[in-house]
């Protein structure tokens, strides 16, 4: 039998990396002085694996097919985008399997990949709460980005089924899950019904995966153009009141919520939250600790929260 021991919800942003502060009090400081503190807390727990629960943003998953879920199970890769890590990445083969299995008796029909590629969405908590790029990890991508999109309640099954399957799993092992998404921001639509998206925009996101790599280098400078506004919109009472519920360890009021009410409040990038449901869940226990601050100049609000004790 394995043991979960906590978790650590975390946003995450390309301008963390890109548009580091400049020194102390700049934008984002406060932010990565807290998830250096959480990376000290998790050194002290002794993780022998990670679950890391994050979104693709279009550099693995397109509409030609558009899975909500996917488990790596033997290889996963780091894309490299926005200077994150790229390259091999340890993975916990027996236990995603166990994962699998379990997910599978509760109900849930996962896809599965024997090579994954990871890009930012997972890759920059990952390093970020360990330290590094060496714990083995089982990596599931949850679809927050390409509508339609998972319900926030089958998100927090999943979470429920995902604890099970992790506590039950051979060989024991001390698990860390780690939920890497959000907080709010608005992104532009990448929903093909969308009326405005068009033209070669529309067929990368349905045929991006022909030349991925042609369709970051289009994409990107886009993206990177949005950063370094300070009046970049952020949400921050929202924020801080999604941190709340999952304090009060009352996610299902952020479930209950819908799609389209969260969108309203969070944004479209907002939806990454699933990945914090999906976590949360999976641990069964309220934060005990966080940490926030909103970051337009990242484009996002930037919050951090875990289960146990961080000093």
């Amino acid at each position: 039998m394995s043991e979960i021991v906590g978790f650590v919800g975390m946003s995450h942003s390309p301008f963390a990396t890109m548009l580091p502060p400049a020194g102390p009090g700049g934008p984002g400081s406060a932010f990565l002085a807290d998830t250096e503190r959480v990376r000290r807390a998790v050194d002290l727990l002794a993780p022998d694996a990670v679950v890391v629960i994050g979104p693709d943003h279009f550099h693995a998953n397109f509409y030609d097919v558009m899975p909500p879920f996917v488990l790596g199970v033997e290889n996963a890769v780091g894309f490299g985008d926005f200077g994150s890590p790229s390259g091999p990445l340890p993975l916990a083969g027996d236990l995603a399997w166990s994962v699998h299995d379990g997910l599978t008796a509760a109900g849930f029909d996962l896809s599965l990949s024997y090579s994954l590629t990871v890009d930012h969405g997972v890759v920059q908590t990952y390093e970020m709460v360990t330290g590094g790029l060496d714990l083995p990890l089982v990596p599931l991508v949850v679809n927050t980005a390409a509508p339609p999109l998972p319900t926030l309640d089958r998100c927090l099954a999943l979470g429920h089924a995902l604890g099970a399957a992790l506590r039950s799993a051979e060989p024991g092992r001390r698990v860390l899950v780690a939920a890497s998404g959000g907080l709010s921001h608005w992104l532009p639509s990448n929903d093909p019904r969308d009326p405005t998206v068009t033209g070669d925009r529309r067929a990368a996101l349905i045929h991006g995966r022909s030349d991925v790599e042609a369709f970051t280098a289009a994409r990107e400078p886009r993206v990177r153009a949005m950063g370094g506004d300070p009046g970049a919109r952020v949400n921050s009472e929202w924020d801080r009141w999604f941190l709340d519920r999952l304090t009060a360890g009352d996610p299902a009021a952020v479930a209950d919520l819908g799609h389209e009410v969260l969108e309203k409040n969070a944004g479209t990038g907002g939806h990454e939250i699933r990945c914090w449901l999906v976590g949360q869940a999976a641990v069964g226990l309220p934060l005990a600790w966080t940490g926030y601050e909103p970051v337009p100049e990242w484009i996002t609000g930037m919050g951090v929260g875990t289960t146990f004790p961080v000093t």
